[in-house]
């Protein structure tokens, strides 16, 4: 069976990044080669605060890795990251749809440079809404209102 190139973002504890870096790469890489993956790149991607604790953790650090692994083994990797008490989270995902520029930017770490939109011609009104008041006797300014007495039912 053919070996595809997948993107793997693994999240590790923060503190045990910093105590042991080189350690906490080799869980990453152990899991993979177990998988008989074969690791293209892998780098910290970065710390960020969680937005919810995860196992009592406030702050998280990315490792991005991409590996060819054979399609059948990814399970075999997420069963073992479940098992692993080093790593908190992984997102597996295949590459076939991304851009190949994209994915060697990621790889040498380079920012992304998001494409960006044409700004709006300048005989363009910009679009708002108006803004309307409401009156509860009767809805809202400008619409015709039913006299009092009088609701249509007639």
């Amino acid at each position: 069976m053919a070996k595809r190139l997948y993107e793997g973002m693994f999240l590790v504890d923060s503190a045990l990044a910093t105590a042991d870096w080189e350690g906490t790469l080799a869980v990453v890489e152990n899991i993979l080669k177990r998988a008989d993956a074969e690791v293209v790149a892998i780098r910290k991607w970065g710390e960020r605060k969680l937005a919810y604790d995860i196992e009592h953790k406030s702050r998280g650090t990315y490792i991005l890795a991409y590996f060819k692994a054979e399609g059948r083994r990814i399970t075999g990797i997420e069963k073992d990251v479940q098992l692993s008490e080093k790593i908190m989270r992984a997102l597996i995902l295949g590459t076939e749809k991304r851009p190949p520029e994209m994915i060697e930017a990621d790889i040498k770490g380079e920012p992304r440079v998001e494409p960006m939109e044409a700004p709006p011609e300048a005989d363009e009104p910009p679009h708002r809404r108006e803004r309307r008041e409401y009156d509860p006797m009767g809805g809202f300014d400008g619409e015709s209102r039913p006299r009092r007495g009088d609701y249509g039912d007639r």
